[in-house]
């Protein structure tokens, strides 16, 4: 999709299952499961979505789960990843080495994971060789100082690695990437979580990562229990929301199984999704 100079195009790095309950924190099962089945453990299905974003630069955000997980965890998060990050950038006409710009959402291992590869050698090294990774600074410190609550969503062999390979440049707060693309801090998942908009041609998207996760995350109150600041999240969602609808955003969704990208719209105090891109 066209977006001024911008060409947007959302990806898959297969998908994964997370604990349903987590996922929607205190809103009660019977009223969840209508809008995602849960399977015999408890656990929904959710895509990994990243966005290929062809403006000045070739440019990606986030990069899925990667291929490095152990066997362990991927049989707890039933990784399917039958249809590959990999596979999808060719779709787009489009390899790895070609991408210039990695920019991070934040550092869990299901949206971090595709920043780094195994080597021949056994080795993890940076995955996209010709690109500088864009690294919310306080979230890199999070994220190397894990504790209790978090250390299971960091993974260090998806992103130490590009540290040592000095090919890390950091955020420190909403800033402008390249023209037409800037993150702006949420907080709520983690501290320094952020979203990205895409504008240009008069047109906004927001690539939302773990603010909406999913379309049945739309309204405010459908809070991520995996959420360190829930709070935080709802006070973001409140205003974001609104203005997504009055200003007509068109949201990505990151972690939806069918819905990459729709506008949210309000009809008699309800909101729904209209699609625009469905796989």
């Amino acid at each position: 999709m066209t977006f001024g100079d911008l060409e947007l195009t959302p990806l898959l790095d297969g998908y994964l299952r997370l604990d349903g309950g987590a996922m929607f924190g205190v809103v009660p099962k019977p009223l969840w499961e209508k809008r995602a089945p849960a399977d015999e453990r408890n656990r929904i299905l959710l895509g990994m979505r990243p966005v290929l974003v062809r403006g000045e630069r070739l440019l990606i955000i986030d990069a899925g789960a990667g291929d490095a997980m152990d066997a362990k965890n991927a049989a707890i998060y039933a990784l399917d990843r039958t249809e590959t990050l990999d596979v999808t950038l060719a779709r787009a006409g489009v390899s790895a080495d070609a991408i210039e710009i990695v920019l991070a959402s934040h550092l869990h291992f299901d949206h971090a994971g595709g920043f780094t590869s195994r080597q021949a050698d056994g080795m993890m090294r940076p995955r996209f060789v010709n690109a500088r990774y864009r690294v919310n600074e306080g979230e890199w410190h999070d994220a190397t100082h894990p504790h209790e609550r978090n250390r299971a969503s960091y993974m260090p062999h998806n992103f130490l690695p590009l540290h040592d390979a000095g090919v890390i440049d950091f955020t420190r707060g909403d800033e402008t990437i390249m023209p037409g693309v800037r993150v702006r801090r949420t907080g709520g998942h983690t501290r320094f979580h952020q979203i990205v908009y895409l504008e240009s041609g008069g047109h906004t998207a927001v690539f939302a990562a773990d603010l909406m996760p999913t379309t049945a995350h739309i309204d405010e109150p459908w809070i991520m229990g995996y959420d360190l600041y829930p709070m935080e999240t709802l006070a973001f969602k409140r205003h974001f929301v609104r203005e997504a609808i009055e200003r007509e955003y068109l949201i990505f969704f990151e972690h939806d199984p069918k819905i990459a990208a729709g506008y949210i719209r309000e009809t008699n105090g309800k909101k729904h999704v209209e699609a625009v891109e469905e796989k």
